[in-house]
């Protein structure tokens, strides 16, 4: 609800679009019976003291090769995060050589001296968990956070790499990886806008300038990438003396010290890269350009090259842009969304760089409406907000927003946003591991005046600016890449060998305790208890869910949702949005197929006035008129553009097929536009009183506060609500088709696609709240790891795909396997035939091996005590333990439910639930060039349009 999202994904889904925007209102007769009144609102806490909260005191050493090693101590968990950052990205490729930093990225992973084969082999065996690489203009990065005991086996795995690769790299691995690569862009090329990205680099930042390409690089560059220039490349970049590690977790630096000299300090330094330099261009001239795409509404794109993190400036113009279009009460949000309706969404904000940063406001224009009349609007907001800058209440709350946001990161470790990478950051790209408080500290002492004078300097210069209009695309540029046959340049390196260190026993999982107790009215409470960061989070969980639409009106659910932030108990959405942001509260709602959730992370001390704003939303939402349509619109936007984007139109034209028609979960959870369309005002206050009611309600808590306190708090807001009269809503569920004894194929056409989405999916018999640890493993090894017997053909052995996955999602009633697979477009046929080739072989004739049992069981059992440290997964968990009838502590008994299965039960396991021959397979591809391989298959193909 108040975190802004951007335009390519907040049109990607109808319910997040609805979601994000909000609009002021007048009052009308409450959909909901009257409750008690809401206590007053206490004042919130002040950005200063907010401040204050945030810390990651850390110690810091250097070995002699050079490498940088911070370490942080966070006792709450035995496991500890290992962040290892190379101070090289994009911007230090010179021409001919764009991509390489990405694809050395891949290459890392692909074995080094010691640790043959994949990496992701031994993250599994000693049971990591947020693990992964990623690269970007200014640095490479490499995180996993393992159980302590593994601590010894993550630094010499991370050491070998980093010092003892280049003999495992082979002219196979590098052709491999490099179609890897290629697939993954393809992948983003592929989406609606994708190809935006490279006019906005090579149009802001002229030729030669180190940002002047995308760090996935040109196919081109690819193709030209040998094996003797990318082992260059690592010799060059990746030496210790070019690299911070953080440890951050339950290890001290007394600890940290011997381990790291131990496994890092023999490696010898390599040349020192000094990031390349670069300024902030300006345009000589304001620049425009018209792009074509899949999209379903005009967008309006501008960007500016502003200065980046090591800029005095950098608080300003990030408050700036929140101000603008990044907050959920934005200027251009209140204006263009709310007031005028002239767009279903707005964004803008500052994207900062080491070097540089990217300044960018998009809206997407409402349909009907003309995209000059929008442009013109948006040019004199802006205009306006840069002459008179911003007031300092709109300055408190979009600061507030920030600092509470860095609050909520505290409690993560590692990953992709924990307390390593605020380290590394700071000492990668200002040499600052305390740079995190710093900017923090500029956040709160920033005015109004601060911001107004950077926009200034910044925004009245010339900007580039796109407008992406639906229709076809130029043909897309693709490989030409052939393997080389004979010999190739290479640099021999020598291999070394070290021993491997053991892995000790870990420690088990100790989950929090969960307390349960019951308001006044009968509402159910679930709570634990954890105290790393002051922040409650708080779900409210209503049986619904998209399978409470009715077959002729799936998206109600949604729209209801959608519209509860939009005014309520009298205040108009612009109010709630700045309510919300005083506060630093984060208030969401969304459903699955069983439940419909509204959820507060709120400050613990600002708590009362958040539950205020949260009772307000769900017991008196408004269903203002005016927001009803202006809120439709942008639903159906959404839909029209889930018609357009590759992964969703596959997804929603599966559930009807595997489910039929009327059955609850062949709902589309964004909708049917003709029932969107439809659906009135009524309609929506009948949803809100059969299912959204107190008599159909449990809250889940989880909360750095004792129970005590929170249930008083629970009991003045929720405790005295009362059910309406109308009855509750009672969900119908039928039996689903028969699973088909013959596999058929759906094509859905889209043309000039460079990749195929293919989506395989059948009804099991599983029973959702059965035991499911024999099958978890089972689909471990054939379709839910990146290890995967799926994933490892058709991305690592055959480079035809990024990334292959088979899941069973369970539902509260049935369990459907699906199958997702992104393939480039003239292996599509290939990729099918080879997907049925490895299910049935899985089925039949190659069962679990002892490797396969042995590494994924070891993988489930040590990843338990890692896979509960946030709060919000805790609060998962409970409600995941809700809607399946399990005890509050079956997380702790899944170790020995792993333990005690085999080979032969996961072999059982999946052979029960998966039939080769009951998959639907829905194909989103380029006809033209996808149905004659699917015509070699000999499945019967019928098309399909868009649903």
């Amino acid at each position: 609800m108040n975190n802004k999202n951007r335009i390519a994904v907040l049109l990607a889904s109808a319910s997040l679009l609805a979601a994000c925007a909000t609009a002021p209102q007048t009052a009308v007769a409450s959909a909901a019976p009257p409750a008690a009144a809401a206590p007053a609102p206490s004042e919130p806490a002040p950005v200063s003291a907010l401040v204050q909260e945030v810390a990651i005191p850390h110690t810091s050493f250097k070995l002699a090769n050079g490498l940088t090693v911070i370490v942080h101590e966070d006792h709450k968990a035995p496991i500890v995060a290992v962040s290892t950052w190379y101070n090289v990205g994009s911007k230090d490729e010179p021409k001919g050589k764009t991509g390489f930093a990405h694809l050395f990225e891949h290459l890392m992973f692909n074995g080094s001296d010691n640790l043959p084969g994949d990496y992701f082999t031994y993250l599994q065996q000693i049971g990591a968990t947020d693990y992964n690489g990623t690269t970007w203009f200014d640095r490479t990065n490499y995180f996993e956070t393992v159980p302590k005991a593994a601590l010894d086996r993550a630094l010499f795995m991370e050491s070998d790499r980093m010092g003892y690769l280049l003999g495992a790299v082979t002219q196979e691995k590098l052709d491999n990886q490099r179609g890897v690569v290629q697939n993954e862009k393809r992948q983003g090329d592929n989406q609606p806008g994708g190809l935006t990205e490279y006019e906005v680099l090579g149009n802001l930042f002229p030729e030669g300038h180190p940002y002047h390409h995308s760090t996935i690089g040109s196919m081109a560059d690819l193709d030209a990438a040998s094996l003797a220039t990318v082992k260059e490349w690592f010799i060059d970049k990746y030496g210790p003396n070019n690299a911070v590690l953080v440890l951050a977790g339950d290890i001290t630096a007394a600890e940290a010290q011997p381990l790291v000299e131990k496994y890092f300090g023999a490696i010898k330094a390599g040349p020192v890269n000094t990031p390349a330099a670069a300024d902030v261009p300006t345009l000589a001239a304001p620049k425009s350009i018209v792009m074509k795409d899949r999209v379903a509404a005009v967008q309006i794109q501008k960007h500016w090259a502003v200065p980046g993190l090591q800029s005095d400036q950098l608080a300003a113009l990030d408050i700036g842009g929140s101000i603008l279009g990044g907050l959920a009460s934005s200027r251009l949000d209140k204006i263009l969304v709310r007031d005028e309706k002239l767009a279903v969404g707005v964004s803008a904000g500052l994207q900062p760089f080491q070097r540089i940063g990217m300044f960018e406001v998009d809206a997407t224009v409402k349909p009907g409406v003309d995209p000059a009349v929008v442009e013109k609007r948006l040019d004199e907001i802006m205009a306006e907000f840069i002459a008179n800058g911003p007031t300092e209440d709109e300055v408190r709350r979009a600061a507030t927003r920030e600092v509470s946001g860095r609050i909520r990161g505290l409690e993560q470790v590692g990953g992709f946003g924990g307390k390593a990478v605020a380290l590394a950051e700071g000492e990668v790209f200002v040499g600052d591991s305390d740079f995190y408080k710093k900017t923090l500290d500029a956040y709160a002492a920033l005015t109004p005046a601060d911001v107004k004078a950077a926009l200034q300097q910044w925004l009245t210069r010339p900007a580039f600016t796109i407008r992406l209009e639906p229709g076809d695309r130029p043909p897309y540029e693709e490989t030409k890449f052939k393997p080389k046959t004979g010999k190739t340049a290479d640099i021999k390196t020598p291999k070394v060998k070290r021993e491997i260190p053991a892995v000790a026993g870990n420690a088990p999982l100790d989950f929090p305790a969960v307390q349960h107790t019951t308001l006044s009215n009968g509402i159910k409470v679930s709570y634990a208890q954890r105290t790393t960061v002051p922040v409650t989070q708080i779900a409210l969980g209503f049986d619904a869910g998209y399978a409470a639409d009715a077959p002729n009106g799936r998206g109600l659910q949604n729209m209801t949702l959608s519209l509860l932030d939009e005014g309520a108990a009298g205040k108009s959405s612009q109010q709630i949005a700045e309510d919300e942001e005083r506060l630093g509260a984060q208030i969401s709602a969304g459903g699955g197929a069983d439940t419909s959730n509204v959820t507060l992370s709120a400050l613990s001390a600002n708590l009362g006035p958040s539950l205020d704003l949260l009772a307000d939303l769900v017991q008196r939402p408004d269903f203002n008129a005016p927001e009803v349509e202006r809120v439709r619109t942008q639903i159906l936007t959404g839909i029209a553009q889930e018609q357009k984007t590759p992964e969703r139109m596959a997804g929603r034209a599966l559930p009807s097929l595997l489910y039929g028609p009327t059955h609850p979960y062949a709902a589309i959870g964004s909708g049917d536009p003709a029932a969107v369309k439809a659906f009135s005002r009524e309609d929506l206050v009948g949803f809100q009183q059969r299912w959204l009611r107190p008599d159909n309600l449990e809250i889940f808590v989880v909360s750095n506060l004792p129970l005590a306190d929170v249930q008083q708090q629970l009991e003045q807001r929720f405790g005295t609500w009362t059910a309406p009269a109308v009855a509750k809503g009672e969900k119908v569920f039928t039996a689903p088709p028969a699973r088909p004894n013959a596999q058929r194929i759906v094509l859905i056409d889209r043309p000039g696609s460079p990749q195929s989405i293919i989506v395989g999916g059948q009804v099991t018999p599983v029973d959702p709240r059965g035991e499911m640890a024999a099958l978890t493993l089972a689909n471990d090894v054939l379709g839910v790891q990146f290890l995967s017997r799926i994933n490892m053909d058709l991305r690592e052995t055959k480079g035809w795909s990024y990334g292959v996955r088979g899941t069973t999602q369970l539902n509260a009633k049935v369990v459907p396997y699906v199958i997702s697979a992104p393939v480039q477009a003239d292996r599509t046929g290939d990729s099918i035939k080879a997907l049925q080739a490895d299910i049935r072989e899985f089925l039949t004739t190659k069962p679990v091996t002892d490797e396969e049992f042995e590494r994924n069981l070891a993988n489930r059992v040590s990843q338990l005590p890692g896979s509960f440290e946030t709060s919000g997964s805790v609060l998962g968990a409970m409600q995941t333990n809700a809607l399946y009838g399990r005890p509050d502590n079956y997380y702790e008994l899944l170790a020995d439910k792993y333990r005690s299965q085999s080979k032969a039960s996961l072999d059982a396991a999946l052979r029960a639930a998966v039939d080769p021959n009951g998959f639907v397979w829905v194909v989103v591809g380029d006809a033209a060039k996808v149905k004659p391989q699917l015509a070699k298959l000999g499945l019967p193909v019928e098309e399909m349009q868009p649903k």
